[in-house]
């Protein structure tokens, strides 16, 4: 909550900083400072009414709302408080908060939703003139490592315990849980005698090993004095004849090297594999 606490300080640092805001004095509401008497420039306190906070519900590839674990949403209602003195005159409050309003709206990436103002009041012991304003924001409470925002972002991106959660060491992480619970994919394919072939496996394998069913590993035909494989295996950094690995599987081809041929799509024939995940 504290980062919340925050945002008035930090949303008045920025409008200080703005050239076409140095006609106005920004403050927070708390803790409140004395008002010049009587008052010669506009001012603005900037605080926060209400805060709400729920869960966090994202729509997954079927359409149905998923809650986030570690995401929340928060409904943050700012104030303004703006006075302007007498002589200026009950429009200027209108003036500087239609200005506020569109430099947090259309130079920022804060989330506003909604905006409003109060009526004009009088202020006999300042000789001024007082309105009121709001604008209501939607934020992500989410441990993101990063934004994109040119505000300066009022979520501690700590929040939720974000450092440690993303903390690889002493945390696993989603991939390292899916590899745990299927650690390599298994399967077969058939042979269509064609000179190589991919097969899919819609991830990286960190080793296959394929062998033709009801085969022995190799064939010698001791009159041609050739040898046929019917087996192979391969990793990152080495492979059998005939086997490579791919990004997102393998490739089995019919080579042949010093009268040995790799014989791994063989027409009609079935071939079974194992591959290990990285």
């Amino acid at each position: 909550m504290d980062s919340i606490v925050s945002l008035p300080i930090r949303i008045v640092e920025w409008l200080g900083q703005q050239d076409d805001m140095k006609d106005l004095t920004f403050f927070v509401e708390y803790p409140p400072i004395n008002k010049a008497v009587p008052l010669r420039k506009a001012i603005v306190a900037v605080g926060i009414e209400n805060i709400e906070i729920t869960d966090k519900f994202v729509a997954n590839d079927d359409g149905v709302l998923e809650k986030q674990e570690y995401c929340r949403t928060a409904m943050i209602k700012a104030n303004l408080s703006i006075c302007v003195p007498f002589s200026k005159g009950g429009q200027a409050c209108h003036d500087i908060f239609t200005r506020i309003a569109d430099a947090l709206t259309f130079r920022t990436n804060l989330n506003i939703e909604k905006s409003g103002c109060e009526d004009i009041i009088s202020d006999r012991d300042t000789d001024a003139l007082m309105m009121n304003g709001w604008f209501l924001m939607n934020a992500d409470f989410c441990p993101a490592a990063s934004t994109d925002e040119n505000y300066a972002s009022f979520l501690d991106k700590e929040l939720l315990c974000g450092s440690h959660i993303r903390n690889t060491e002493i945390h696993v992480t989603a991939d390292d849980k899916a590899k745990w619970n299927a650690p390599f994919a298994s399967g077969f394919y058939i042979g269509n005698g064609t000179s190589s072939r991919t097969v899919s496996l819609g991830f990286k394998p960190s080793l296959v090993i394929v062998m033709a069913a009801g085969l022995p590993a190799v064939t010698v035909n001791f009159t041609n004095s050739t040898c046929y494989s019917y087996m192979a295996m391969a990793n990152d950094s080495l492979t059998s004849l005939g086997l490579s690995l791919t990004s997102t599987g393998f490739r089995v081809a019919t080579n042949t090297t010093d009268n040995v041929t790799s014989d791994l799509n063989d027409a009609g024939s079935s071939y079974v594999y194992i591959a290990f995940k990285q």
